[in-house]
């Protein structure tokens, strides 16, 4: 049974809730934690341009980076409050490597565990 639900708000609609998508439901949380760092990492990814400096790529993000998020369903209760913006340092840490901003091959929307 899915025990974790992936929800994803786009910076640029920050907390508008009818901008909000759901991503999928995992059965533990460190799959939905590795889907949430996945959606970042897919974003920055895809945002990177040749030159572009980790402080311009995460202002980008910022401001138009999508922004998962998980929630418990109900009945169960989180050690730690995965809420939105709590990807973010993910995002920092991802764009001071610079130019190593690939995709692992299994990253991606349509290939994340839950997602089909």
């Amino acid at each position: 049974m899915s025990k974790y639900k992936v929800m994803i708000d786009d910076n640029f609609h920050y907390m508008e809730e009818d901008e909000r998508r759901e991503l999928g439901t995992y059965g533990s949380v460190e799959e939905a934690l590795a889907a949430c760092r996945n959606v970042v990492d897919a974003w920055l990814a895809a945002n990177y341009k040749p030159g572009m400096s980790a402080a311009e790529l995460i202002e980008q993000y910022r401001s138009f980076g999508d922004d998962p998020f998980i929630v418990a369903l109900p009945a169960l209760r989180l050690k730690q409050n995965f809420r939105p913006g709590t990807t973010r340092p993910h995002a920092r840490r991802r764009c001071a490597r610079g130019s190593d901003l690939r995709v692992p091959e299994y990253a991606g929307p349509t290939l994340l565990p839950g997602s089909e």
